[in-house]
């Protein structure tokens, strides 16, 4: 466990709100498949990652309307496919995480490897190990 020791003549005062985190809110965009209600999602961080996860679900017929800073409201009732494109997929690794929410909507998902950072070897396999455990083929 991290201490902060502060000394000094200026105490420290004021108010500042923490961003949500990256790797809890990409699943939850994801999980916005598997319903055809409106989902509301508060305290979403502002980055690249959730932004593009944003666009791969819009490009599926998903809407998606932002509210106010780090809220925003989801509706796939129109989702019209099951593909996610690869010129989004290859900016995220996180795309893989619409595998489970599509096979379960539609029976179907259709994906190339997901991209991302290259910042070491991160596999993906036990993602296709679980949804072949649930039957996926």
């Amino acid at each position: 466990m991290f201490e902060y020791h502060v000394e000094g003549g200026i105490p420290i005062k004021g108010t500042i709100r923490a961003s949500g985190n990256k790797n809890a809110a990409l699943p939850c965009i994801a999980a916005v498949l598997l319903t055809k209600e409106d989902v509301i999602l508060r305290n979403m961080p502002e980055i690249e990652d959730t932004h593009v996860m944003i666009q791969i679900l819009q490009s599926m017929g998903v809407t998606a309307e932002k509210i106010e800073d780090h809220v925003w409201k989801f509706n796939s009732s129109a989702l019209n496919g099951n593909t996610i494109p690869h010129d989004l997929s290859k900016k995220i690794r996180a795309s893989i995480l619409f595998a489970g929410p599509l096979l379960a909507r539609s029976g179907k998902a259709v994906m190339l490897p997901p991209g991302g950072d290259v910042i070491g070897r991160r596999r993906v396999d036990s993602h296709f190990l679980a949804l072949t455990e649930l039957g996926a083929r």
